[in-house]
């Protein structure tokens, strides 16, 4: 019995760990690294082999976007956070209007799976701007 409960927990386990994703990756449109922005400027968000599509479910080759400020990847299977830093991209959105502060900022830019676990630093790219 025990030997049954614990095959039925390593299946559910790779039932729900994040897809793969290989030969895929991530990029800005715009801005560009190194731009100067006003304060309120759009981002736009890009994918080569790999699909965007909305949160919710599994699906190989397939995730959506996060935008992290002034913060680093996540490591790949970790839950990508929910706060003012980390903004999620669930409905499958690939751009969106950003309102910063004055100065210089990183963006990072994740992409995670279905159920907001990162792909990690492989499937990220950072940029650097500087607001006006």
């Amino acid at each position: 019995m025990k030997k049954h409960f614990g095959l039925a927990l390593l299946t559910t386990a790779a039932l729900f760990s994040a897809p793969a994703i290989g030969g895929g990756s991530v990029h800005f449109i715009t801005p560009t690294d190194g731009a100067m922005v006003s304060s309120e400027f759009q981002v736009k968000m890009g994918v080569k082999g790999i699909a965007v599509e909305p949160a919710g479910k599994l699906m190989d080759g397939t995730g959506h976007h996060h935008l992290i400020i002034d913060g680093h990847p996540v490591e790949a299977g970790k839950a990508v956070p929910a706060d003012a830093t980390h903004l999620h991209f669930g409905k499958g959105q690939t751009e969106t209007t950003l309102k910063l502060a004055p100065g210089p900022h990183t963006l990072t830019l994740q992409f995670a799976d279905g159920l907001h676990q990162s792909y990690g630093p492989e499937m990220s790219a950072t940029i650097t701007v500087t607001v006006k």
